[in-house]
């Protein structure tokens, strides 16, 4: 019987691998999986600026909504940076790799989808869709976002990518497909309803308030956003999951 860490070490190698040998395809799969998370973020937005009156309901529905990204990228075979940072960091703790060996990977995949994320919000707030409820919506979120304490920011980046690659970790664990899907809705929907914060998923929304709100907004601190929630997911997926579960599951044979 195969152990996590050999299944997990598995699906790392094919990940390096078709990165090392088709750089471009896996350049698609990175830019397509921050495509679907896009779509995911158009869906819960526009519901959250529909129920902007209903705060309870709104931030539910939010919340509730944002899992699709997830799980299409899971079943349309995509790659997420977060995700891979917990997958990937597997042949590292096992000795098999150095961590300059798939530091490329990691690159390309967070460009991929900062790429497709952006392009998709992008282009919906250019269609001039539900224009007149995204604009106020819109600009609390981004003042809210842009006034953060560097600490604060960095539990919740890291809180983030714990739920995410838990849900990612469940996505290969979890064999039922219905039972799979519930899973992941219900993980993502764990980290959105308290405001934790992931990179990829702030790349899109911060696209949708550059694009719509423009110079109205001080923008200053939106690189330095951008640096701690992208450390505080790579902190959450490759060290605060991934060592236990590394510890959990190794076997004799594992160095």
């Amino acid at each position: 019987m195969i152990g996590d860490i050999e299944t997990l070490c598995k699906l790392a190698n094919i990940k390096i691998n078709l990165m090392k040998t088709d750089p471009k395809r896996f350049f698609v799969r990175a830019f397509m999986a921050g495509a679907y998370l896009g779509l995911a973020a158009i869906l819960s937005y526009t519901l959250g600026a529909m129920l902007s009156d209903h705060s309870v309901v709104g931030k539910i529905a939010v919340a509730a909504s944002f899992g699709i990204g997830l799980v299409a990228i899971v079943y349309l075979g995509a790659e997420l940076f977060t995700g891979n940072c917990f997958v990937t960091i597997m042949p590292v703790l096992r000795g098999d790799m150095k961590l300059r060996e798939i530091m490329p990977m990691w690159v390309v995949c967070y460009i991929g989808n900062m790429i497709g994320i952006s392009l998709i919000c992008f282009l919906f707030i250019k269609s001039g869709a539900q224009e007149a409820i995204m604009q106020p919506y819109l600009k609390g979120i981004m003042e809210s976002k842009l006034n953060f304490d560097v600490i604060d920011l960095l539990i919740k980046g890291i809180l983030c990518n714990f739920v995410v690659c838990v849900a990612a970790y469940s996505g290969v664990k979890i064999k039922d497909e219905t039972a799979r899907l519930i899973v992941i809705m219900i993980l993502v929907m764990t980290f959105v309803l308290p405001g934790f914060e992931h990179c990829i998923a702030n790349g899109g929304i911060f696209t949708m308030g550059i694009t719509q709100l423009g110079s109205t907004i001080d923008w200053s601190m939106l690189p330095l956003h951008m640096l701690i929630s992208t450390l505080g997911n790579i902190i959450g997926g490759s060290v605060l999951l991934a060592v236990p579960i590394y510890i959990m599951f190794r076997t004799p044979q594992t160095k």
